[in-house]
Order: structure tokens, then sequence, then C-alpha cells
């Protein structure tokens, strides 16, 4: 498989799954411990089970690394330099890796910047969320909006390269109050946004807070309103979207998630990293014990924590990637589906959605989903597919 440039990507996610807070509206795998985590026990940990999964993917060239969360930026530097050094002991890595670290946009993180630097991350993605503080305490960020512009502004002077994230659709949010936080944000972007909509995940606090009414999100039309002041502002700014919620300069996209859009292949390492790799010319999808201290004895008992490794088929595989490379602005190659499923798109299901407006086929018969199909991005993908 291979990227747009014609090399082969390959990709290391890893995973710290540590918060000191539970942000309400979140539902990844992430856990708040009191006492201190013993971080070179776990580094120690990262260490066996990237060589286990070098072991079963051996000779891959990495091509990006991404240390996600949780809170990665509670690491020392030399934790993160620990699992660096480890990956480039058990695989080649390419010359121009992205290494990207998530941070919180705290004073005492963005302290570490350098020591992040140094140990080898070369792009961070900081978890802004939000430019005003009202906003901010209702989302359960312990930053305020002043702190997080610091903290932006410290990482533009330790890295080239760094993004940032922002939640909208929030609760009593205008088209033009979005219009303005977006505009703020362009500013201090640089290349890259996160925009992602608030939505209400089961088993996170707001899910309870709005079954019970206390919170009201935006209606569907006040969300697409708001969705396509999104659109236009990133756009008219130089920043496009090239996927369903990343805008990005031309160049400056985000190389590890192109890595999962475009099918590739990628480890995941950590307490409930998910992986997709190529194994005697099967795909496995693999995901690991998502307890961080269950994970910890696996890996201590047996090298590795996976507890998921299942074989994906022709379909599957097929399904994964129509699901996948429609939320890119670039879209499919249907001979690509054709090629893993061993089925062609159905032409007449095709036209229907060129002619509801929601897909375009260019004449070099890339399929790619448009901006009023993007809001209907799942109806799109099962009609396609079915």
């Amino acid at each position: 498989m291979t990227s747009a440039d014609g090399k082969q990507a390959f990709g290391v996610y890893v995973h710290w799954p540590f918060c000191l807070s539970k942000c309400p509206y979140c539902d990844f795998n992430s856990h708040v411990r009191h006492a201190p985590v013993d971080e070179e026990r776990f580094a120690r940990a990262f260490a066996r089970e990237i060589e286990a999964t070098a072991a079963r993917a051996p000779g891959r060239i990495v091509s990006s690394i991404f240390l996600g969360g949780g809170t990665p930026s509670l690491m020392q530097p030399r934790t993160v330099g620990a699992i660096l050094d480890s990956i480039a002991r058990h695989w080649h890595v390419a010359s121009d890796v992205e290494v990207t670290l998530e941070a919180n946009p705290t004073s005492v993180e963005a302290t570490r910047f350098r020591g992040y630097r140094a140990a080898g991350v070369n792009r961070v993605s900081l978890g802004v969320q939000a430019l005003d503080d009202a906003s901010l305490k209702a989302l359960g960020r312990l930053h305020t909006a002043r702190e997080a512009l610091d903290a932006v502004a410290i990482a533009r002077r330790a890295f080239d390269r760094y993004s940032f994230d922002l939640i909208y659709a929030r609760p009593d949010q205008t088209p033009q109050m979005w219009t303005d936080e977006l505009k703020r944000a362009i500013a201090e972007a640089a290349e890259h946004l996160s925009l992602y909509q608030l939505t209400i995940e089961e088993g996170t606090p707001f899910f309870g807070l709005h079954a019970a009414g206390k919170l009201k999100t935006p209606d569907e039309a006040m969300a697409r309103a708001l969705y396509d002041v999104t659109q236009d502002v990133c756009a008219a700014h130089g920043l496009p979207a090239y996927e369903i919620s990343n805008h990005a300069r031309p160049g400056a996209e985000c190389k590890h998630n192109l890595v999962y859009w475009r099918g590739e292949e990628y480890a995941g390492i950590g307490p409930g990293a998910h992986g997709r790799l190529d194994i005697e010319g099967i795909r496995h999808a693999i995901a690991t014990e998502k307890r961080p201290e269950a994970w910890l004895m696996r890996v201590e008992a047996s090298g590795h924590g996976v507890v998921v490794d299942d074989l994906l088929n022709s379909e599957e595989r097929a399904d994964e990637f129509l699901l996948m490379g429609l939320r890119l602005a670039e879209g499919i190659d249907p001979e690509r589906y054709a090629a893993l499923s061993g089925r062609t798109l159905d032409p007449g299901r095709i036209a229907i959605l060129r002619e509801e407006g929601a897909i375009t086929v260019d004449a070099g018969g890339r399929l790619r989903v448009t901006q009023a199909g993007f809001p209907v991005l799942d109806a799109v993908v099962a009609d396609l597919a079915a």
C-alpha cells in the first residue's frame, strides 16, 4: 500500500492512558490515577510490546509516530525518548518521520515542550477545545483561554509544526460566535486545525445531563449551519478540509492520520490501542487490553497486551477502506475497492448519489463526497457498501 507520494506508509500509535481529570464529553480510553504513575515500568512495557509487534511485522519503515491518549504530555520527556528509542531499535525510522505528541495546553505541560523536541517529537497537537473561559469550564477543561494561547505560543517557538483541536456545536453557540472564534483560532493555528462537533457519547457525564434535559445542544439545522461556517471560514483562510474534521494548509496534513484514512498499516502500542497489520498477506485487526494495570501485567507476563486479533476478510477490508477513505476530501479510487472486495461499486447507486449531490466522480474515476454529502456521510457509505 502506498501513500500519495508513492512511498510505503507505516504508522506507530502509542497510547498513554492517563489524565489529570476526565472531561465530561470524553469516551476515550483515559483514566485518572491519584497515586503517581510508575513511568519507568510503563516505558519498559511499551518497549516489550514494540519488540513483540515488530517481530510480527518486521522490516517496516516507520513514516509516522503518534503519541495519543489520555494525556501524553503528562509523561516526562525521558519517557517519550525511551519509547521513541524502542521504536527505532526494532523498525527502521524514515528520515522525514512525523512524530506527533498530543498535549494539554497548560503552563505546566508547556514547560516540557523543549524536552519533547529534544527527545525526537517534531509536531504537537494541543487540546485547546475552546477560546473562551465559560465554554472551557463547561467542557471540564483545566486551563483558561489565555493559558491555552500562551501554550500555543510556546509550541510555536519549540516546534516547526503544531496543531490544535476545537469543539463546536456547543450549547448556545451561534454561527456568528463560532465564526469569530474560528478566525481567532486560524490566526494562531499556522497550518492545521482539528474541528470536532460536540457529540453526546453514551457512558459520559454529558450523556446523563443531556438525557435529563440539563444540557441542550444545537438542533440539526443549527449544527448544519455551524458545520457550513467551519468549512467556509477555514477554506477562505487557506485551511480547507482534507478530512471531515481536519483542516490544513496544502502539504501540512497530519501524515499519521492519513495512514488510517488511506487504509494503510499501523501498529497499536499501549493500553486500548488498535492496530492494522498485514501478516502473510492477511490484514489483522488488533486491539490491546484497555485497563492500564491489566495491560501492564499482560505485557510483563507474555510480552504483549493483545486481546483481539481478528483476520479481516476481503469484504470487511473493503468496507473499512470505504468508510475511512470517504472521510477524505481526496476520496477513493473505486478500482482499489474492487481489488480489495472482489466486486465493483454499484454504478446505479453511484448515479443516484451523484444526482442527489452527495458525491462527485472526477475524470479519472476518483469518487469523492461533496460538502453537502459530508453531514450524511454514514448514509452515503452504507448506500455504497450495500
